[in-house]
């Protein structure tokens, strides 16, 4: 792998030994919101906040490897409605200017004055969001699986572009809406997903999951592929991500995030992306690249969308450790 070192190779393939967080607690960000949060690594360390993809899927302890523990104050919470947060699967009041604000609730109650951020697939949507939104709050962006929310992303994944990779997979995702409601999957799954019946909205949900995990690697994963079977996860991430794409991310704009890297553009910031990335396909990280060339752009030429897969991972742990140099030696 490109610019890896005996330092960056962490145990376990490429990632640090599992940690378990010191503190964990809930926030209650609205009335009706409280989102889950945890601390791991050294207390005293540089933050850095984990943005967690989908939106809707959650974090899990395997986030945390990405860091060094010696180094980094790691920061994981879930998003409205996803994994320990409640009320589970809740579209009310969530939205990305929600989870925006969230953040920032998030980093005032750890009393962080500023912090790293790392996100991947929505989780890149959101850190470019939140780092526009908060410039002054970052220290330094890693973007894996860049998703810009753009009509023509959601256009390749959800209505038939990648099925001419993934015939078989997207079949199921097809044929369990009516051939005349096929002209928005997103919105002909939206209606199943709000359904008044629970077995509907489980059934979409398992369908609409089990697409994007058959999707996610370059070679199918079968723990992934079986994490989709699960009702309570596969409910919140068809959900919220559907939600959110029938809202166009509440950007006001297509290009929104791509037309404000102006205000980003200073900050110490890695792209890493798979060549064959399905879900979150190339041409958003070249664009993001064309439009901010003074980031760092990293294509794995051997991987698809997973943070999982051995190329990403290895690039990603080398992107924190960078980031961990330039911290303690600004001027190297």
């Amino acid at each position: 792998m490109m610019g890896l070192t005996k330092e960056t190779a962490a145990s376990n393939g490429f990632f640090f030994p599992h940690i378990e967080p010191y503190s964990s607690g809930f926030l209650k960000v609205s009335d009706l919101h409280s989102v889950y949060w945890e601390q791991s690594g050294n207390p005293n360390g540089h933050p850095v906040v984990f943005l967690h993809g989908g939106p809707g899927g959650g974090t899990s302890p395997k986030n945390r490897r990405f860091f060094d523990p010696q180094f980094y104050r790691i920061i994981l919470f879930d998003q409205r409605g996803a994994g320990r947060s409640t009320p589970h699967a809740c579209l009310e009041e969530n939205t990305t200017w929600d989870l925006v604000s969230d953040i920032e609730k998030l980093r005032e109650l750890l009393d962080i004055p500023e912090w790293q951020v790392f996100g991947g697939s929505w989780g890149s949507t959101l850190a470019l969001a939140y780092s526009q939104r908060h410039p002054d709050k970052v220290t330094g962006l890693i973007l894996r699986g860049v998703f810009l929310l753009r009509k023509k992303e959601l256009d390749w994944f959800y209505e038939g572009g990648a099925a001419a990779v993934f015939p078989d997979a997207w079949e199921p995702f097809r044929d369990f809406i009516p051939e005349d409601e096929r002209s928005s999957f997103i919105s002909a799954y939206s209606k199943r997903l709000n359904s008044e019946d629970p077995e509907t909205q489980y059934k979409a949900a398992k369908i609409w999951t089990g697409w994007e995990m058959m999707t996610a690697h370059l070679i199918q994963n079968e723990e992934n592929i079986k994490r989709g079977e699960d009702d309570a996860f596969s409910l919140a991430f068809a959900r919220i991500e559907n939600h959110y794409f029938v809202n166009k991310g509440f950007f006001p704009s297509d290009s929104y995030l791509l037309d404000n890297i102006d205000k980003i553009r200073h900050i110490k910031t890695v792209i890493v992306q798979g060549r064959y990335d399905m879900c979150c396909p190339v041409m958003s990280a070249w664009d993001l690249h064309k439009a901010w060339p003074e980031a760092e752009f990293k294509v794995v030429p051997d991987a698809g969308h997973s943070a999982n897969e051995p190329g990403i991972a290895a690039e990603l742990v080398a992107a924190t450790q960078k980031l961990k140099r330039l911290l303690k030696n600004p001027k190297g």
